[in-house]
């Protein structure tokens, strides 16, 4: 099933499922942190593994297998495109 973000991802020239992969980092922290209240930049995420780090602050040093994920792009209502 092909979503907005999806196309956007496609669009940007990064893969999808990297984006789901981020989306999926991002509920997690917050399920376990529910106490941080700031909203990250992104996640920075490696392209083979998928695991990921939310960036809060300043410009990631990504190392050559990873990619940054803008907030932007996995931004949405929780299930709206599940």
């Amino acid at each position: 099933m092909e979503t907005d973000v999806d196309n956007e991802a496609f669009e940007l020239g990064i893969d999808p499922a990297l984006v789901r992969s981020a989306r999926v980092i991002y509920e997690t922290f917050y399920t376990v942190h529910p106490e941080v209240t700031d909203l990250p930049l992104g996640v920075a995420i490696n392209r083979f593994t998928h695991r990921g780090k939310l960036i809060f602050s300043g410009k990631p040093i990504l190392l050559p297998q990873e990619c940054f994920i803008p907030f932007e792009l996995f931004d949405h209502p929780l299930g709206q495109y599940e």
